[in-house]
């Protein structure tokens, strides 16, 4: 096996995680080589809300007009009963996000946001090997060695592992925790409003609520289409582990039960679903999971949660982000500069982990806790359903 001589940091994945590192590094001046296992990419996925805590991170990378392209702006997050259809609570979000917290709140389909980071990436030069399996790494003192599986090895100065939930050097550093399936089922869907009557077309981001349930829709592309997911208890399916598969609104309904003639109607407009079981790790507990010497671990390699505070993506820009910043920082070992990341970031990272787990109850509740969710909402509104920590804090571009 021959080995390529690289002083950079070596980016493993290309996914959303591994493409923000990639940008956010070689604009501080870093040499980068991103590898991803697949050979082309295929820009797929569903729908992303990002928060004003990342868009205003892409804004700072200069991706901020590339986004304005593709995303959608809702005009507020409205949470309506999943069975009366009566309305519980609003909060505007265009206009009040850029007032309150520097940076808009939007929608995106994944794979836009996908183009958005790949197009960056080129510009900025990154180095880009697909179609490289990663084997796992070797630390030296001054050097850590990658492994593929072809000929060739690569050592670089540092190592971030973005790749994904069922991270393979995640394993590697003997991370206890394995992700675990949540009990949950997800339902998604992307339809075009203009093949929607009127009234189910909608430029708002809408959560209804019920009974060991939730369905969130909302536009993206520009507001031409509408995203769908709809959240359901359920066993795992035993022909596949983490991924998707086929799905019908037949299927979907009888995993529902009794929903409203508002919610019914939605859902019944949809000629096709696709499914998920989805899989969390426990929030991180301490830095120590998120670094180990020459290598760290960013996005759902390193705290893989649940999507109901809509942050998964959003964490791992601002992960990409802070490991930017502290590998930037001079007077510090590298091993310093990644322990220096973990401590940023681990304790967000979980509060976040922690809150999507109870908003999952939250949005699922029933009998009193039901009651209570309603009129929080009604008679609140805007106190609990918005997020100031999560949108007004954070790493600083």
């Amino acid at each position: 096996m021959s080995i390529i001589d690289r002083e950079k940091l070596v980016v493993v994945g290309g996914g959303i995680g591994g493409l923000a590192t990639a940008i956010a590094c070689i604009q501080k001046g870093m040499a980068i080589q991103l590898i991803e296992r697949t050979p082309q990419y295929s820009h797929v996925g569903a729908g992303i809300q990002l928060g004003p805590n990342v868009t205003r991170i892409l804004q700072a990378w200069g991706l901020g007009d590339a986004l304005a392209k593709v995303a959608a702006y809702p005009k507020q997050l409205q949470a309506r009963d999943a069975r009366s259809g009566k309305v519980l609570g609003t909060l505007p979000l265009a206009g009040r996000a850029e007032t309150l917290y520097g940076a808009p709140y939007v929608t995106v389909h994944r794979a836009d946001l996908h183009r958005v980071l790949h197009k960056g990436a080129q510009v900025d030069g990154v180095g880009l090997w697909l179609g490289q399996n990663i084997r796992g790494w070797y630390e030296k003192p001054e050097r850590v060695y990658v492994q593929t599986d072809g000929p060739q090895s690569i050592y670089a100065s540092a190592l971030i592992a973005a790749d994904g939930l069922w991270s393979v050097l995640r394993r590697q550093m003997l991370v206890t925790d394995r992700p675990s399936f949540s009990g949950h089922l997800a339902y998604r869907a992307m339809v075009s409003q203009a093949d929607l009557p009127a009234h189910l077309r909608s430029d708002q981001v809408t959560v209804w609520m019920g009974h060991r349930l939730h369905v969130v829709h909302y536009p993206v592309r520009g507001g031409e289409s509408l995203n769908l997911v709809a959240i359901v208890h359920g066993d795992k399916p035993e022909q596949f582990q983490n991924w998707d598969q086929d799905a019908d609104t037949r299927e979907l309904m009888q995993s529902m039960g009794k929903v409203g003639r508002d919610l019914h109607e939605r859902l019944a407009s949809v000629p096709a679903w696709r499914k998920w079981a989805l899989h969390n790790s426990p929030p991180l507990s301490s830095a120590s999971e998120m670094v180990q010497g020459r290598v760290a671990l960013l996005g759902d390699a390193a705290h893989a949660m649940l999507p109901y505070l809509a942050q998964g993506a959003g964490m791992a820009i601002e992960d990409a982000h802070v490991v930017a910043q502290c590998l930037s920082t001079e007077g510090q070992t590298v091993q310093e500069q990644l322990q220096a990341y973990a401590e940023q970031r681990w304790e967000r990272n979980a509060r976040v982990q922690a809150r999507a787990v109870r908003n999952g109850q939250i949005f699922h509740a029933r009998g009193l806790e039901a009651i209570g969710r309603n009129l929080s909402m009604r008679f609140m509104g805007e106190r609990v359903m918005d997020v100031p920590w999560l949108y007004g804090e954070g790493p600083t571009p």
